[in-house]
């Protein structure tokens, strides 16, 4: 199972964190180890300077008030014990009568001279050191650790709405850009100067300049649809005048495939345009498909199981267009048999399903969606590509649901999800 990743924001934070915890920790220890060094050798000092003095008053068999000297003491630790019997001198920290001392220790003759002094208020020095260490470390990694949250969450932020511009442009909202939406500087830019805004900068760039490309070429589709529909008019007319024949039959059948192709492109930018607009009224959903279904001549099988008392709202002129264009691109480019399922769940969303047993559709158009002038799927044959294109404009004119995808047992399958009228609806 794929483990959940963390979101750049607390990536950034807890690398900013790890950071300033190593970095007080090394300064921690290099504190306390120079704070230590001095302190430690401050009573080690005055221990060896008292020990010189108790040597010199064993060696004449005296003493003096205020220097704690020992003879042969049993509290010493054994391994200054040890360096003192090898004939040298040393300090160490120790305990004598349970309190903390600091030991120096030397040979006198055949004895240990040694001498003690207080240390537990430098071990407590210390350690009230060590806390204040710590302390101070665990609010400078908290205070770089906010400061870090709140640095990634506004970078995080600004990339994400880059992120959902991208994919509102993938959507096809060419209009969207990332200063509309994360606010634009003086010079009408994105904000900032940074890699961020560059990024930004760079994705908006790229979607006025597709958008350009784009609507010229929907301006270039229009207007050569628009000149070639007026002569060929003409001609048609024209080709009526001709003899009867073979002749006759074969310009007739290209003229009107031409002409086809020529209405295509016109709906095509009047989709683009956005000048389409459904006429909405309710329809039994059952009689309606199987008149469209019907009116293609084509041999398609019809299998209706939604209830007859079905009602949608839609525009019945576009979905005979949207399921006459389905039904033909299943002929043309599947094999039979082609089957036009009709179903609506009590408590579902009425469907109607446009099936073959050919090939299946193409993985680019499963990713991307139709495409015109691109039917280059192996085994589907070829096309303008405008049979789909259209029906997925239409759809989005009456705001249904269209979706493409191929059947487990194979074949390509198209999806209409229509909503019910709202008086016979949920």
């Amino acid at each position: 199972m794929r483990r959940p990743s963390l979101s750049l924001r607390w990536k950034f934070a807890l690398t900013v964190t790890a950071v300033c915890c190593a970095v007080a920790g090394v300064l921690g220890v290099l504190v306390h180890n120079v704070v230590a060094q001095q302190t430690v050798g401050h009573v080690r000092d005055h221990a060896r300077t008292d020990l010189d003095t108790a040597l010199v008053l064993f060696e004449y068999g005296t003493s003096r008030e205020g220097i704690n000297s020992v003879v042969d003491p049993p509290e010493l630790p054994a391994e200054l014990r040890r360096l003192v019997h090898s004939g040298n001198r040393g300090s160490m920290v120790g305990t004598y009568r349970g309190r903390s001392v600091m030991w120096a220790a030397a040979p006198g003759g055949d004895h240990i001279v040694a001498v003690w002094s207080p240390y537990g208020s430098t071990r407590h020095t210390l350690e009230d050191l060590d806390t204040a260490i710590l302390g101070s470390a665990v609010l400078a990694a908290a205070a770089v650790a906010l400061a870090g949250l709140f640095l990634a969450h506004r970078i995080s932020r600004r990339l994400g709405t880059t992120a959902a511009v991208a994919r509102r442009i993938t959507a096809g909202d060419l209009d969207a850009r990332v200063g509309n939406d994360g606010g634009r500087g003086p010079g009408g830019g994105p904000t900032g100067h940074d890699e961020v805004a560059a990024v930004a900068a760079a994705l908006d760039s790229v979607a006025g300049s597709l958008q350009s490309r784009l609507q010229a070429e929907q301006r270039f589709t229009a207007d050569v649809a628009h000149e070639l529909r007026t002569p060929l008019t003409g001609i048609l007319a024209s080709a009526d005048l001709l003899p009867e024949g073979r002749p006759k039959e074969m310009i007739n059948d290209r003229l009107r495939a031409l002409h086809r192709l020529t209405e295509d492109l016109l709906e095509i930018s009047r989709l683009d345009s956005g000048a389409e607009h459904a006429d909405l009224a309710a329809y039994e959903l059952g009689p309606m498909v199987e008149r469209s279904v019907r009116a293609t001549g084509l041999d398609t099988e019809l299998r209706i199981t939604a209830p007859a008392d079905t009602v949608v709202e839609t525009d019945r002129r576009r979905l005979d267009r949207i399921l006459g264009n389905l039904v033909g691109n299943a002929h043309r480019h599947g094999r039979p048999p082609v089957l036009v399922t009709v179903e609506a769940p009590p408590d579902g969303i009425p469907a109607v399903e446009v099936r073959d047993h050919g090939p299946g559709y193409p993985d680019d158009l499963l990713h991307h969606g139709p495409q015109r002038f691109r039917t280059d799927a192996p085994g589907r044959g070829k096309g303008h590509g405008l049979g789909l294109t259209i029906a997925v404009g239409q759809a989005a004119v009456l705001g249904i649901d269209l979706r493409f995808d191929n059947a487990p047992e194979g074949g390509a399958r198209a999806t209409l999800h229509l909503p019910r009228y709202p008086e016979n609806g949920d």
